[in-house]
């Protein structure tokens, strides 16, 4: 008669012990539920290797911390632009920071809305040119002698648009591959200017440590705030609003200026 209390108090005990161990596992299994997939390239400040190896960059570090904030484990994925794309389509990585909304990129892509300040495409200067062209719009520069310099395939915005949209003024301006190789005309006095994202260059001209000849100037080309986007494939609209709190929280808490500020001195 009594093989029946004490088997029963050894279930209890047994159902207490592996209740315990399964609350105690709960953190774990809700962090793992949580993976996620996040793009970064060569593209500084916004991702980059640093010095000490390791991955970081606005944008890196900003999504880390959204993600962190939702309980998110990270994985980074080194994609070319292009890649990343596709991948984002096909469910395999899951988000992609800086990316505009396109209608193409709709049809299997959720947005965060614009949530992160706009980034600006500047006009960068050499110093002298700041008193010689005083001038308030990119476009002002088609009847002066100012020698600009550009990306081949890159589109800087309407101004910059309409201004090569006149043959005349399209062959004066010196097109080469790289950012690099602008600074360096710049420097040479082979070009007075060229346009480039505001942190970027402020970014790229102090690392060649010339920050003292080449300056950004007041006139802003153009002003878009990128968005976030996220693969229809692994996230869900419910995820993506919660994502876009969370980075509207970095904003509004100043976590994303302290970013900013790791990797672009103001």
């Amino acid at each position: 008669m009594s093989a029946a209390p004490h088997n029963s108090r050894v279930l209890l005990r047994h159902g207490l012990a592996t209740a315990l161990l399964f609350a105690a596992c709960l953190p774990r299994l809700a962090l793992a539920a949580c993976e996620k997939t996040l793009r970064w390239d060569n593209d500084p400040p916004f991702s980059m290797q640093l010095p000490d190896g390791s991955i970081g960059g606005i944008y890196v570090d900003a999504n880390r911390e959204a993600l962190k904030r939702l309980n998110c484990a990270v994985t980074l994925r080194k994609l070319p632009w292009a890649r990343a794309l596709k991948e984002l389509e096909l469910g395999r990585l899951d988000i992609l920071p800086g990316a505009f909304r396109r209608p193409e990129r709709e049809e299997y892509a959720y947005f965060s809305g614009k949530v992160l300040p706009a980034s600006r495409n500047l006009l960068f200067v050499r110093q002298d040119a700041f008193e010689r062209w005083p001038i308030t719009r990119l476009i002002e520069l088609r009847n002066l002698p100012f020698r600009l310099g550009a990306q081949i395939n890159v589109h800087y915005g309407p101004d910059y648009e309409q201004l090569m949209s006149d043959p005349a003024y399209a062959s004066r301006v010196a097109m080469v591959a790289t950012r690099a190789n602008l600074w360096n005309m710049i420097e040479k006095d082979r070009i007075d200017g060229a346009i480039a994202d505001e942190n970027t260059g402020t970014f790229e001209i102090q690392q060649l440590g010339l920050d003292d000849k080449i300056k950004a100037s007041s006139v802003v080309v153009s002003s878009a705030a990128a968005e976030v986007a996220f693969s229809k494939g692994s996230n869900t609209p419910a995820f993506v609003e919660q994502y876009a709190d969370a980075l509207r929280a970095l904003v509004e808490d100043g976590s994303y200026e302290q970013i900013v500020q790791r990797y672009v001195a103001r």
